[in-house]
Parts: C-alpha cells; sequence; structure tokens
C-alpha cells in the first residue's frame, strides 16, 4: 500500500508570506551578494502588495492582519545592505 504524507504549506510564518508578496509586487528585492531585503521604495509596488492582502490574506487570516504584517515588514527593512559599500547592491 502506498503511503503519502500530508504536505506541511508552503509559508510556514505570515512574515514569510508577506516577503513573498512583497518580492512578487516588486516592492522589496534582495542584495544579491549578501541575502538582505531592500526597499525599493516603489509606491506602486507597495499598493499592488497591499491590494494583493487585502483580497487573498493566506488563509485563517483576516485582511486588516495580513495588511498590517506588510506594513510591518516594510517598516523593518532599510533601502540599503548594511554589508555593501556605501550602500552599493
Amino acid at each position: 500500500m502506498l503511503m503519502t504524507k500530508e504536505r506541511r504549506p508552503a509559508i510556514r510564518t505570515l512574515r514569510g508570506w508577506a516577503i513573498g508578496v512583497l518580492q512578487e509586487a516588486g516592492a522589496i528585492h534582495e542584495c544579491e551578494e549578501h541575502g538582505w531585503a531592500q526597499d525599493r521604495a516603489d509606491p506602486h509596488a507597495r499598493e499592488r502588495a497591499i491590494e494583493t492582502a487585502r483580497r487573498y490574506p493566506p488563509f485563517g487570516t483576516a485582511p486588516d492582519e495580513a495588511i498590517a504584517e506588510i506594513r510591518d515588514v516594510l517598516n523593518s527593512i532599510g533601502d540599503t545592505c548594511p554589508e555593501c559599500p556605501n550602500g552599493d547592491c
């Protein structure tokens, strides 16, 4: 008999989900050399991410909670990589 394991969700935390949404919207990107997340300061990309959170929050999460997490992630990252000289990535 073939046994199957139940699959884990692809995103395990709300923060991980928010980072993924922000990356897909183009609001953040990673420093290719060091991996730090950087804010692109694109207001249209931010609005796309917030609209995604409003329309498609993770299962079991209220839209307001998803939007708050998007904003928390944006507030927690800067626009430069702390490890790159002069912030040039």
